[in-house]
């Protein structure tokens, strides 16, 4: 892909998870009803309503590249393999959050390549908070209204920074792991914001002990290695996407190593 049709595809995800961000928050404002898909997880108008923002805009503006969105592999599953080049879609990442009305949620649009994540876009709507990139030194977060670089940071001296989940709060795994390291301190926050952290250096570490889709982690991928830092799996490997049933297993996302 050429620098121009990134640009292309990163303006357009921007374009697009800016436009699902009023529909969100219009029913963020409301009383809505939580409703539990197979996996027990919530999902709520929101999440749907975004979801088809999201895809009318990627498929008229780029109907070459597949969308594979949360909400519609939900309902109609997954068949056969994964194409070379698709989209990972996350309308509402961390519909938790959003019940709890916290505002720590985001729309994640992430563009894969064979099997890597090229360009992604995580915004949090509830707080006006975007960050994108499409390729190694181009991350960057929006301040008012226009954008300024971000880099992932080398672990300080006093010691990492781990962020990860409420939900993991009281976590064993995320006690064991913290104790491993040297003065390590716990930052919390919800969705794909963490992987922003990161990549803002706000924060060292993000270790995810147990699955996730690919939906939750491209876009925040692409983000954190564009900004110089690094998501593997607990093996030691880039995590890679197009899996069967583009289902996640545990990583952890690092900030810059050197």
């Amino acid at each position: 892909m050429d620098t121009a049709d990134k640009k292309g595809l990163l303006d357009l995800a921007i374009a697009a998870a800016l436009a699902a961000g009023p529909k969100i928050m219009t029913i963020y404002a409301q009383d809505f009803a939580v409703e539990r898909k197979e996996d027990k997880s919530p999902v709520t108008l929101a999440d749907t309503v975004a979801e088809a923002t999201i895809l009318e805009m990627l498929t008229r503006e780029a109907p070459d590249v597949v969308a594979i969105a949360e909400e519609k592999e939900a309902a109609h599953g997954t068949e056969g393999a994964a194409p070379a080049r698709f989209w990972a879609v996350d309308p509402l990442d961390g519909t938790k959050e959003f019940v709890a009305r916290n505002g720590e949620f985001t729309v994640n649009i992430g563009l894969i390549e064979n099997g890597a994540p090229v360009l992604g876009v995580v915004y949090a709507p509830a707080i006006d908070l975007l960050f994108a990139a499409a390729g190694p030194g181009t991350a960057k977060r929006r301040v008012n209204g226009g954008f300024e670089p971000v880099s992932a940071r080398r672990v300080p001296e006093i010691g990492p920074v781990i962020v990860h989940s409420r939900s993991h709060d009281n976590s064993p795994r995320i006690a064991e792991f913290a104790a491993k390291l040297n003065n390590a301190t716990r930052m919390v926050s919800g969705s794909a914001i963490k992987f922003c952290k990161l990549a803002a250096g706000e924060a060292d570490i993000y270790p995810r002990f147990g699955p996730t889709m690919e939906w939750d982690t491209a876009a925040g991928q692409a983000i954190l290695e564009s900004a110089g830092g690094s998501v593997s799996t607990l093996e030691g490997t880039r995590l890679a996407y197009g899996k069967p049933e583009y289902r996640n297993s545990s990583f952890i996302a690092r900030g810059r190593a050197t």
